[in-house]
């Protein structure tokens, strides 16, 4: 059984950006950034919403000519050759080896748990807060970064139900970002 983790930077405040849609904020360290490395080189799919892959797709396809940071420089060849999967209602086709699925969201991606993937998915609150709604999320990967944004999205939608999650793991990186690690209940990794 293949699983979804969601991988998320948010604030100390709990937003993923910030008042004016800001994510100039997160904190990648070397320590980090092999972390989230080692993260996504397990991964079979990544995983987005709309707005979270237009971003991506702004960006980590010609990452090279943007910067010289040494994560996104790791990251982009990575991004490039990984299958993605995006979850959109208005989005009909998405270059970069990604498929789009606008309907049937919740069996698509159960399928595809069904079949061993490993998906990981990338920021995004309204899918995050679908599919935890759902049960398919099995594993939550927050980063809390050393900021106050003082407002912004938050990274959790207002929840439809509670949800009980047992702690994995908790680690401090150099940058003084906190991970959160915690799996879903009835869910062992």
């Amino acid at each position: 059984m293949g699983k979804i983790t969601h991988f998320v930077h948010q604030s100390l405040d709990g937003f993923i950006e910030g008042p004016n849609g800001e994510f100039d904020w997160p904190a990648m360290d070397a320590e980090l950034s092999a972390y989230a490395n080692s993260l996504t080189e397990s991964a079979d799919i990544f995983l987005y919403g709309r707005v979270v892959w237009e971003m991506m797709a702004g960006f980590w396809p010609r990452a090279e000519e943007f910067s010289t940071h040494e994560h996104d420089l790791a990251f982009a060849p990575v991004w490039r050759r990984t299958p993605k999967v995006v979850v959109s209602s208005t989005l009909e086709k998405a270059d970069w080896n990604t498929r789009v699925i606008g309907s049937d969201v919740v069996a698509e991606l159960a399928d595809l748990k069904r079949a061993g993937a490993h998906l990981v998915l990338f920021g995004g609150s309204a899918l995050a807060a679908h599919l935890t709604e759902h049960g398919l999320i099995d594993e939550y990967q927050i980063f809390v970064h050393p900021v106050v944004l003082g407002g912004g999205k938050p990274v959790f939608g207002t929840p439809q139900q509670r949800l009980a999650l047992t702690l994995a793991e908790s680690r401090i990186f150099d940058s003084q970002v906190v991970l959160l690690r915690y799996r879903s209940a009835g869910h062992d990794l």
